[in-house]
């Protein structure tokens, strides 16, 4: 029997054509959908235990998005030739989806939750992070589980001036602002993008743009959802309370919390010690034989600490270190602190510091890019890492986590923007930030300490980067709001926002925002661009005065790179017969020898940590590539000997005769005892002959003439 199939087509503002398919796949998952945009197609699953697991009073949501190798006619590489772990692509587009679905779920519902979502269809002009959050919202929208939703999630780029929502790859690839933006009906949810030096306004200007298109694809969620009949969700208990135990803590509790957060102290262990200790001294007062449940003793003393620390700030405009609103914490910078990195930098900012080095590698160096949707090189790759013992933990080194590879990310698109074009950078370059102490925006420390440090490297940006993380605490029962800059740990985690923006002096580079509550206006979002600018430029007078530019010259021990274009048919003769005159010159010269042929031409690439290396190499390639013009001179070397003269090696590869009569003015009866074979010997090259292209040498032309003698004719 054939399934009820349900689907809602809808057209978006540019003419795009988009349809919502529930009923024929996957039906035993609570909710599944399968979205369509011209050839891409992704189908979403989600599924919800009916209850939670005892003890846990959080969201255990997961999303995973997977791209098949199949959507697009391709067999994985590796040497299982199967899809495996997701790859740094699929996290960060797991992570854009998770952002924006998590903060929609009922504060009470802690079920574990899972949403999968892959793409089974690839269309190579069709971008598919772009529909992965409408994917998941619809699926969950034709469920029962609860969800305060639709969301869904656009891209929005500006293009020769316009804003496009959901462009396709080609208009992409000339897109000066690159934006994923996520949002309810109402409110903006997330943000994530990279941006050429655009202005705050230009950033506003896109949100708008994208947050019309998403109420679009919301309206149609929300008549989907009607036909399927899941309006109404399952009911679920999965919390116990107590009122009056929460309302005795407070009554005990609330003042002492309130006097440690105003008290302003900006150590952080010392801030969370004095906390613990009001916990402590209350469980210590209670009865051997009381019947409080500890666990609930925990979760309302949690919340009197974050009504604590924001009620501080919207009734004092004070926070917990005892800053303003608008101030920064303390900085101090450094660079060329590792002697034998090719550049490296320290960045401390409060008790958030990164220890960054860059990296120089040739083209051997380049990531390889095997993806369903992208296939090719990459020269450029940041990695982030963030030990235990940063935030003082004991934790086992593990491979990165989704929140090292987003927070890496964000940080590579930040400082790509102002790297030297590809044409003009021959390096691969490998940004390594080691977070050695951590209490808030440590992704943007990363930024500061890369920008840093590629200019100690002598990179060739177009200018300093550096990074903000703004944060909000507002209260909808009153209007109140205050935007922070320069959050802390402890702000990130009891605030309504964090949106951490990058730049130059010139504009936004990269911006990540995420927004836990309802009802942020767009005057918010301008108040916090304005004040993240503010900061932004703060930060980077003080790296200034550490360093301002790239540095002239690289570190003595950093490769030099020459590249010399040659004519496509002398390709081979560099490379030689499997490779053996290439090997010759890198193993002669100790150069590093790249060759790449485009634009019908060929390319070499030479790499050297020496000047020596560095001449040996391009000597040779040089006379490989030369062509032997008549009159010139030549330093040669004797390959062989014959009776009426020697063959010598005037340039790589190429070997002229030199007669006998040719070596001296003075008559030679035989080349006994004349030469050797591997004498050096200066000689001019007199003829090439026209038929056999043979080459005739003379040494005697260049020693002078005894009297006497007749001209050499």
């Amino acid at each position: 029997m054939y399934p009820n199939v349900i689907t809602k087509t809808f057209e978006m503002p540019n003419g795009q054509k988009i349809t919502i398919e529930t009923g024929k796949l996957a039906k035993q998952a609570d909710g599944s959908v399968v979205v369509r945009q011209g050839n891409a197609m992704l189908l979403a699953t989600v599924v919800a235990n009916q209850e939670a697991k005892a003890g846990v009073d959080f969201l255990p949501l997961s999303v995973d998005y997977q791209e098949k190798f199949a959507s697009a006619g391709k067999i994985p590489g590796g040497f299982l030739r199967r899809e495996g772990k997701l790859s740094d692509n699929e996290i960060l587009i797991s992570r854009l989806v998770d952002r924006a679905i998590r903060p929609m779920f009922p504060d009470d519902f802690h079920a574990d939750v899972q949403i999968n979502i892959f793409l089974i269809s690839a269309d190579a002009e069709v971008q598919p992070d772009a529909l992965a959050g409408l994917a998941a919202s619809a699926a969950l929208a034709v469920s029962d589980i609860p969800f305060n939703g639709p969301i869904s999630e656009v891209r929005v780029a500006q293009v020769d001036g316009q804003y496009l929502i959901n462009p396709t790859s080609t208009q992409l690839k000339n897109a000066r602002m690159d934006l994923v933006v996520a949002a309810s009906a109402r409110d903006i949810l997330m943000v994530e993008g990279s941006c050429e030096e655009v202005s705050e306004e230009e950033i506003l200007e896109g949100l708008k743009t994208a947050h019309e298109a998403i109420r679009i694809q919301i309206q149609a969620q929300k008549e989907l959802e009607a036909e399927v009949g899941k309006t109404e969700k399952r009911t679920y208990s999965h919390e116990v309370n107590d009122p009056e135990l929460k309302a005795k803590l407070y009554e005990l509790l609330y003042d002492k919390v309130y006097a440690v957060a105003q008290s302003g102290n900006a150590n952080k262990h010392g801030r969370s010690e004095a906390f613990k200790a009001i916990k402590d001294e209350y469980i210590a007062s209670l009865p051997e034989d009381h019947t409080i449940d500890l666990a609930l003793v925990g979760k309302y003393y949690h919340d009197i600490e974050k009504d604590a620390a924001r009620n501080l700030a919207l009734n004092e405009n004070k926070r917990l270190d005892g800053r303003k609103p608008d101030e920064i914490r303390p900085i101090w910078c450094e660079v060329d602190y590792l002697p034998s990195p090719h550049g490296s930098s320290v960045f401390t900012r409060g008790e958030t510091q990164s220890l960054t080095t860059v990296t120089l590698g040739t083209k051997l160096d380049e990531q390889i890019i095997d993806s369903v949707m992208l296939s090719g090189y990459q020269k450029f790759m940041l990695h982030y890492n963030f030990p235990g013992f940063s935030t003082g933990e004991v934790k086992p080194n593990r491979a990165p986590g989704r929140r090292e590879v987003g927070h890496g990310n964000l940080a590579f698109r930040a400082l790509k923007q102002v790297l030297p074009p590809e044409d003009e950078n021959p390096y691969t370059i490998r940004v390594v930030s080691d977070i050695l102490e951590s209490n808030g925006s440590s992704s943007m420390a990363t930024v500061c300490a890369g920008s840093l440090a590629l200019m100690d490297a002598g990179v060739k940006i177009k200018g300093p980067v550096s990074g903000i993380a703004m944060g909000m605490i507002s209260d909808s029962k009153t209007g109140k709001y205050t935007v922070l800059s320069d959050i802390l740990g402890d702000e990130d985690h009891l605030g309504d926002m964090d949106f951490k923006v990058t730049g130059t002096a010139e504009g936004i580079t990269a911006c990540q925002m995420d927004i836990k509550v309802d009802g942020l206006s767009y005057e918010v979002l301008a108040q916090a661009l304005s004040q993240a600018k503010k900061g932004r430029l703060h930060i980077l007078g003080i790296m200034n005065q550490t360093i301002s530019e790239p540095r002239p010259e690289m570190k003595p021990h950093a490769p030099r790179s020459v590249t010399i274009r040659i004519e496509q048919n002398q390709i081979g003769a560099v490379i030689g017969p499997g490779g053996k005159v290439v090997q010759e010159i890198q193993k002669e010269s100790g150069a590093t020898v790249v060759i790449e042929e485009k634009d019908n031409a060929g390319y070499v690439n030479i790499f050297a940590t020496n000047d020596e290396s560095m001449k040996k190499a391009v000597s040779r390639v040089k006379g490989i590539v030369a062509v032997p013009e008549i009159g010139e001179v030549y330093d040669g070397k004797v390959k062989t000997i014959m009776p009426f003269g020697a063959f010598v090696e005037f340039l790589p590869g190429k070997d002229g005769l030199l007669h006998i009569s040719e070596i001296k003015w003075d008559r030679l009866e035989s080349m006994e005892g004349v030469m050797e074979v591997g004498e050096e010997v200066k000689v001019k090259l007199v003829e090439i002959d026209k038929k056999t292209g043979k080459y005739r040498l003379s040494r005697k032309v260049l020693l002078p003439k005894p009297e006497g003698k007749p001209a050499q004719s």
